[in-house]
């Protein structure tokens, strides 16, 4: 990975994984775990800071090569890179918070966090949230009303796109193999944020979510599945095969325009 002379991400393993230097990159590895215990290989810049210390905020450009070792059918888990504020105390210990994301993620059945209404809840997407800005810190007084709501289809088409504005998400799938090499990229400004895989557009002007954030890289074997209407469930899945992801070239600038 090509990094900043004065930059180390820190290396964050748990149990059945590794992270090894091949001739092609650098590759994290989930060993097969039939126990369905926590096994997670990844990179980040944002273990032991407080929030306010992250690193990254806009404007800037953030790309690397990847590939995966399996393709979305067969991956089991969630993995992913780009930037967010670690919310939910992943690593270490910070005040719980509202998700702020921008970032390539990847999701497995039974993983279902239905974000839009047009993009399915798991699969491999282009993504940004920011649940904490002042247009989607209204809608908290309302949330025992709009919780029992959304279990109503009609309810939940209805008011969920201006929720959806209001809490800054933007998702797209990517419709390219995750197995071959590809160029990914987020282009994040101040207001508006793109991004792009091989080239071609995949989201484009999408809104942009706040900073500071902290960089992360990683591949996992948890599921999330979370619903407006409150339906929420998590867990851990068995890997009866090794999965990996590979990325080289990763490659922050911080020199572009807004």
């Amino acid at each position: 990975m090509q990094q900043r002379a004065t930059y180390t991400p820190i290396v964050h393993r748990v149990r059945s994984s590794a992270l090894v230097r091949t001739e092609s990159g650098l590759r994290l590895i989930d060993f097969p775990e039939e126990s369905r215990q926590y096994v997670n290989a990844q990179v980040d810049d944002y273990w032991t800071g407080w929030r306010r210390t992250f690193r990254w905020r806009p404007p800037l450009r953030f790309s690397l090569r990847a590939r995966f070792s399996q393709e979305a059918d067969s991956l089991r888990g969630t993995a992913g890179f780009g930037f967010w504020n670690d919310p939910f105390l992943m690593t270490g210990w910070r005040w719980p918070a509202l998700p702020r994301v921008l970032w390539f993620f990847f999701a497995s059945p039974p993983s279902d966090m239905a974000l839009t209404l047009d993009v399915p809840g798991w699969g491999w997407k282009a993504a940004v949230i920011d649940a904490g800005r002042a247009a989607g810190l209204r809608w908290l007084p309302l949330a025992p009303l709009l919780i029992p709501a959304m279990r109503s289809r009609r309810s939940h088409q209805t008011l969920w796109p201006r929720i959806q504005r209001d809490l800054g998400i933007a998702e797209a799938p990517i419709p390219f193999s995750m197995t071959a090499w590809r160029q990914y990229e987020i282009l994040w400004g101040e207001r508006r944020t793109s991004f792009w895989v091989d080239g071609e557009p995949v989201l484009l002007d999408a809104p942009s979510p706040r900073g500071p954030m902290g960089l992360v890289i990683w591949i996992d074997n948890q599921y999330l599945a979370v619903h407006p209407s409150g339906r929420f469930r998590h867990g851990i899945l068995a890997l009866s095969q090794a999965q990996w992801l590979e990325v080289d070239e990763v490659k922050i600038q911080t020199d572009v325009g807004a």
